[in-house]
């Protein structure tokens, strides 16, 4: 029961990266590839894409920070009422 419990958290947890990177992919193409796509990018889109990622995940990361601390002050106020 609690592998079963712990397979299906783990699976959980990866299809929701996978989400994730499929979603930053997404958006970060259509914001920055204007060109006919080729075997190479053109002027710019590379440093683009990179800036886009990088603000994507400097976003996820203060969302999750954001969430962890809401977290924390709910259970503060669970135990400490």
């Amino acid at each position: 029961q609690k592998e079963l419990q712990a397979f299906l958290e783990k699976e959980q947890v990866q299809a929701r990266f996978q989400s994730t990177v499929h979603n930053m992919t997404s958006m970060c193409w259509d914001k920055c590839i204007t060109s006919t796509p080729s075997s190479r990018f053109a002027r710019g889109e590379d440093t683009c894409l990179a800036n886009c990622v990088g603000r994507f995940l400097d976003a996820s990361v203060v969302m999750v920070k954001n969430i962890q601390q809401q977290r924390q002050q709910m259970t503060d106020q669970m135990t400490n009422p």
